[in-house]
């Protein structure tokens, strides 16, 4: 997205994104098929975005759990199509866990997060990046070679890291090594995000204060 026409969002965006990926896991659970953009989609959400689907499931102590995560974290699609793409991606072709059944969807919640444009975080130490990086605001990518992980601005928050752990857990994400972020090859891009859930499965959908 250009800075020109960078959309502003609002809870009903939020509503309608998260119905969306709805709609998406459920047509592609029960069809085997894409969902279609509906062609009545507002003119925002065909603006390129980056864009992650979450599927989270209590556990048998009512714990949330996660159950798929999957995005794009540059804006290469309509924010339309990543939505409907990661949502199915997130329920079915996250490899961490097997593919959601369709009796489980009411039992999930969704969350949405819109991505800004990931920017790489120039430092002339890495030692800066333990002042720069904010937990809570920013999301994390870390790339070396042609490895890289990728981790949203609410896991650091949910999982109560300082910004040295974040960073670790993001290089490990990537599958280097936990200190990699101290090597001057390795680049760290930051990213923030607008995350809308459910708080309930098909329920009522907030916007997340992280």
């Amino acid at each position: 997205m250009s800075q020109k026409s960078d959309p502003e969002y609002t809870i009903e965006d939020g509503r309608y994104l998260v119905s969306i990926a709805r709609k998406s896991i459920l047509n592609f659970l029960t069809f085997g098929k894409l969902l279609p953009q509906p062609e009545d989609t507002p003119e925002k959400f065909l603006e390129d975005s980056g864009i992650f689907v979450t599927l989270n499931k209590p556990d048998e102590e009512g714990k949330k759990r996660l159950r798929g995560c999957i995005g794009f974290p540059t804006p290469i699609y309509p924010l339309i199509k990543a939505t409907i793409e990661a949502a199915k991606s997130a329920a079915v072709g996250d490899p961490r866990f097997p593919a959601v059944e369709i009796d489980e969807m009411n039992e999930i919640l969704i969350e949405v997060t819109i991505l800004t444009p990931p920017k790489l975080l120039k430092v002339k130490d890495p030692k800066e990046y333990l002042k720069k990086i904010k937990i809570g605001r920013d999301g994390l990518i870390v790339k070396r070679g042609g490895q890289s992980g990728l981790l949203l601005p609410q896991v650091p928050v949910e999982w109560k890291w300082n910004v040295e752990e974040f960073l670790e857990h993001t290089c490990n994400k990537a599958w280097l090594p936990t200190d990699a972020w101290k090597n001057p090859k390795t680049e760290i891009h930051f990213f923030s995000g607008i995350i809308y859930k459910e708080l309930e499965p098909k329920g009522e959908v907030v916007l997340k204060e992280i």
